[in-house]
């Protein structure tokens, strides 16, 4: 008989949060302040050190256009999680463009879900 395994560590507790946006937008919908606000309560009550805020765009657009518009998103999603008494000390903000897809696609796809910020609680 083979021992068993050790048990595997348990993994940190990471929750994830996706915000998605409208096509070529960087505002928040009433959806999306309702996610932003529960990753702000749940930061308070996990107590997480760290708040990563990544801001995505499909491939729709110029590479440089993108990067641009998944900065604003980000900014728009920070600005939201500060709004709600998330310190701007405790994010780490971040923009990819369309360089991290969600969903692969060709290039020039309008790809909804790639239109996003995540919020990721450290």
């Amino acid at each position: 008989v083979a021992p068993a395994p050790p048990p595997a560590a348990a993994p940190a507790v990471a929750r994830t949060y996706l915000v998605f946006f409208d096509f070529d937008r960087a505002d928040l919908t009433d959806r999306a302040r309702q996610i932003i606000g529960e990753a702000a309560t749940n930061s308070q009550s996990v107590g997480s050190t760290r708040i990563e805020v990544s801001g995505h765009a499909d491939r729709a657009g110029s590479p440089q256009y993108n990067q641009r518009l998944s900065e604003r998103r980000a900014a728009a999603v920070a600005a939201e999680l500060e709004r709600r008494g998330v310190p701007r000390a405790a994010m780490a903000i971040q923009a990819f463009g369309e360089s991290r897809p969600l969903v692969p696609t060709a290039d020039g796809v309008r790809e909804p879900q790639n239109r996003r910020v995540e919020i990721v609680l450290r």
